[in-house]
């Protein structure tokens, strides 16, 4: 009887290293959800694509202080595919965020 409670403080304390290892590998998910409502917003065109959900956005009450003469201002639905798409491939960071769409600036020069 006393091999096996010695048995399991040796496995318990076994296999905690190895899961607080693989938990400190992971990446926790950015928290990118606040709760700013939706602004009125000027749609231009698919960035990437017509069928982009990545979208160009023109001036709106809401976009003047991110627009800018030498980047274009892209929006995407908050969370997609496309946006973590969009991040991998241009390296953008998030300038701002509502509910549903967040926000980068893309230089172009």
């Amino acid at each position: 009887m006393t091999t096996i409670r010695l048995k399991q403080p040796v496995a318990c304390f076994a296999v905690l290293p190895a899961a607080l290892f693989v938990a400190g590998c992971t990446e926790l998910p950015v928290e990118v959800a606040i709760s700013e409502p939706d602004p009125d917003l000027v749609f231009v065109r698919g960035y990437r694509s017509p069928s982009d959900e990545c979208q160009l956005v023109g001036e709106s009450a809401f976009t003047i202080e991110f627009l800018d003469d030498a980047s274009d201002l892209v929006a995407c639905p908050t969370g997609s595919s496309a946006m973590e798409t969009l991040m991998a491939e241009t390296g953008a960071q998030i300038i701002t965020q509502t509910n549903s769409f967040t926000f980068f600036s893309l230089a172009y020069r």
